[in-house]
């Protein structure tokens, strides 16, 4: 009896993972060192800065809008 034939393994290109993102790699340490409660109220936490930024930037704009229409010689209809 013979035995078979014996095929060459094929070694494939193996490429190195890609680099993570610093957002990634932020992620990462953060869900190791904290629990979920945490993660989830810096989270919100964070949620609320930037959306209290972005009514401060409205009033801004609001402002500005008031004040032109307000000024002397504005074209108000």
């Amino acid at each position: 009896m013979q035995a078979a034939p014996v095929t060459p393994l094929r070694t494939s290109t193996i490429r190195p993972a890609a680099w993570p993102s610093v957002t990634g790699a932020l992620r990462a340490v953060e869900s190791v060192l904290m629990r979920s409660g945490q993660r989830t109220a810096r989270r919100n936490a964070w949620a609320s800065v930037l959306e209290d930024r972005r009514r401060a930037q409205d009033r801004v704009e609001t402002q500005a809008v008031l004040e032109a229409a307000a000024a002397p010689g504005s074209q108000t209809s």
